[in-house]
């Protein structure tokens, strides 16, 4: 029930209701349009629907519709939008009024009832096919249809602690988050008179506080003489803790009730006697909802004054210099609509609750960033901060994307509660092993991150060759990893800029300095030294390790099995080494850097534990030789002479080319 606070129904109540018709003037009908006018719409309610349920003749079906349509006004103002939709539905049943289909739209789409309400945003928009409210309403409800069950990473929670078994709403968070301060119609309140537009006695400003060991406390009214008969509330509290600022609804000479900014200063532990905000003080218009900007420059207000771009704007005025004027923040951020409930973070930040721009249903809280340009960017803060019903007055705790709001959702009855919410910091990291050509790991290899953002980061493999540093999203990366005795690797990725949690996974395998190192999957021809095309990919990682370093001078060798005479083996082993030198000069590499040799099968394999783990019918250290592989069974034969068929390459010097 956001539009419940401070009576704010009456600040709109002349703004946007359509005017009560005339004419019918039985004796119930004449105390619920006197309710009705009066911004009374709890009880107007209550007297309409037992208008409603009496008038059963055929006869009587144009003033049941009427009747129909004024219970909807009541029921919406309320906040109890599923009544208000059943309501709008019998009234253009019974008055054929097709005119009321926004109003039905409207309120199906506050019940969260998006298919519908897109349904009958069009079914208008057929009649009326450039009303902004249809148009806006219906880019809302495919919003919230398209989103679906997407949530953003904010986590919501009932404030237990400060909810009562009536309405509490405007949070504000004071003394370093250890304080807040809200408004609530409980039973409690300072004064005895219920509301006839909500049912509940008048807002107060109550708060809680922390104690030693960050628990909230009961909540219990604000010392001193802030709160009174009237409706209180939506309290906002100077950076130094001294000035409150708040709406107070009151009535000058008998005329209209009005709701008007006051102040209240601190003395010791206590509120002192408010005074009116006389820079706000037009009795033409009201202003409601103040927010005065940390560092004590602007108060954001709401208002219904003249220049505004619809129902209320939000307008902001300068504090801090004499003569200064209200300031309207124009179309980025008003619309048609209603726009409440500023919340000042900065002078380029700030958050509003909106019914006028796409949002889920009845009230939104919106984002708004100052840009360059000196317009606003506004952007629904989604679910589940954002709801169907009606999701307002927001906090923060200062420098953290957490605090609390309030929202009518899951009240059957349209009440306000306190939330609470937090955005837990994104796990992102990338992991991964660093390993030899062997596949051993690399125990203290460094690992040096860089981020095209600025970041630089850094960090050693532990024991088993393991490592893990954290990410931000939406960032390109540049990896390098070395350790001594090794050739440096490198590797460039991309985080995801998704608001999820994410491990990236990204291994290392660094090439010895001092041992010769197997090049797996290159793939000549049968009896020739031509490179097959699938040995590409192998060929371009050992382009990437001689870029990446750019010192390093190696000798490509290729090895052969026991097959054939010494000659023809030393031969073709030579050309196919040929072969990969020539690939790696084409990519770019500088010839003097290689050198090739092919020694055929005159260095048979010896078994490493790679090979053993691999291949366990052979023992680690065992030298594959012709003597030993005539030993073997004639499929172990097989495997012993592809071990011996390798590509290898071996640094044989670093200076720089």
């Amino acid at each position: 029930m956001a539009k419940g606070l401070f009576s704010l129904q009456k600040l709109l109540a002349g703004l946007s209701l359509v005017m009560i018709l005339s004419g019918c003037d039985t004796p119930k009908m004449s105390v619920a349009d006197a309710q009705y006018q009066r911004g009374e719409y709890y009880n107007a309610a209550q007297t309409y629907r037992k208008l409603y349920n009496s008038l059963k003749k055929q006869k009587e079906r144009p003033l049941r519709g009427e009747v129909a349509r004024k219970l909807a006004e009541c029921e919406s103002r309320i906040g109890r939008h599923g009544r208000a939709s059943a309501a709008y539905r019998n009234a253009i049943r019974y008055s054929g009024n097709d005119s009321l289909q926004l109003n039905l739209a409207k309120e199906l789409h506050a019940d969260g009832k998006y298919k519908e309400a897109l349904e009958t945003y069009n079914l208008y928009l057929t009649v009326d096919s450039t009303n902004r409210e249809a148009i806006t309403g219906r880019n809302g409800a495919k919003m919230a249809l398209s989103t679906g069950n997407r949530k953003t990473r904010y986590r919501v929670s009932p404030a237990k602690f400060a909810n009562s078994r009536r309405s509490e709403y405007s949070p504000f968070l004071a003394d370093g988050g250890n304080r807040l301060y809200f408004t609530t119609t409980n039973e409690n309140v300072s004064g005895l008179t219920k509301s006839g537009i909500t049912g509940m006695k008048n807002g107060d400003i109550w708060m809680s506080k922390k104690n030693e060991q960050g628990v909230w406390q009961t909540p219990e009214p604000v010392n001193g003489e802030v709160n009174s008969e009237s409706d209180e509330g939506a309290p906002s509290i100077s950076a130094d803790g001294k000035t409150m600022f708040f709406s107070r609804s009151f009535s000058e000479n008998g005329a209209d009730e009005k709701i008007r900014i006051f102040i209240s200063k601190r003395s010791d532990a206590e509120w002192g006697e408010p005074e009116l905000f006389e820079l706000l003080n037009d009795s033409a218009f009201n202003f409601a909802h103040p927010s005065v900007s940390p560092d004590g420059k602007f108060l954001y207000f709401t208002s219904d004054r003249r220049g505004g771009e619809g129902k209320t704007d939000i307008w902001r005025l300068r504090l801090d210099r004499q003569n200064a004027r209200p300031e309207n923040l124009g179309k980025k951020v008003n619309t048609v609509g209603r726009e409440m409930f500023p919340t000042a973070v900065s002078d380029s930040l700030f958050y509003f609750a909106s019914d006028g721009h796409p949002g889920f249903g009845g009230l939104d809280i919106f984002r708004a960033t100052l840009q360059k340009d000196g317009t606003w960017d506004v952007a629904n803060m989604g679910q589940p901060i954002n709801s169907s019903s009606d999701d307002f007055g927001i906090t923060f705790v200062e420098n953290k994307e957490a605090g609390f709001f309030s929202s009518s959702r899951g009240d059957a009855r349209g009440y306000d509660n306190l939330y609470s919410f937090e955005l837990p910091d994104l796990n992102i990291r990338i992991e991964g092993i660093v390993t030899d050509f062997e596949e051993e790991p690399i125990i203290g290899a460094t690992i040096r991150i860089v981020g095209r953002d600025g970041s630089n980061r850094m960090t050693r493999t532990r024991d088993d060759g393991s490592f893990e540093l954290p990410l931000d999203r939406g960032v390109e990366y540049t990896m390098l990893a070395g350790a001594k005795g090794y050739m440096n690797a490198r590797q460039e990725f991309e985080s995801d800029d998704s608001e999820e949690d994410a491990v990236y996974t990204v291994d290392f395998m660094l090439a010895s300095m001092t041992e010769p190192n197997i090049v797996e999957n290159i793939f000549y021809d049968f009896d020739r030294a031509t490179l097959r095309p699938e040995s590409k990919e192998a060929l371009d990682g050992l382009v990437k390790v001689l870029e990446t370093n750019s010192g390093i001078k190696v000798e490509l060798s290729a090895h052969a099995d026991r097959k054939g005479s010494e000659s023809y083996n030393k031969n073709l082993s030579e050309r196919r080494a040929k072969a990969v030198v020539d690939y790696l000069v084409k990519a770019g590499i500088n010839p003097q850097r290689l050198t090739w040799t092919g020694y055929g099968k005159t260095q048979p394999k010896r078994v490493t534990k790679r090979i053993a783990r691999e291949y366990p019918q052979f023992e680690e250290g065992t030298l594959l030789d012709e003597a030993f592989i005539d030993t073997l069974d004639e499929e172990d034969r097989e495997v012993a002479d592809q071990i011996n068929r390798r590509t290898e390459f071996t640094v044989t010097g670093n200076e720089k080319w």
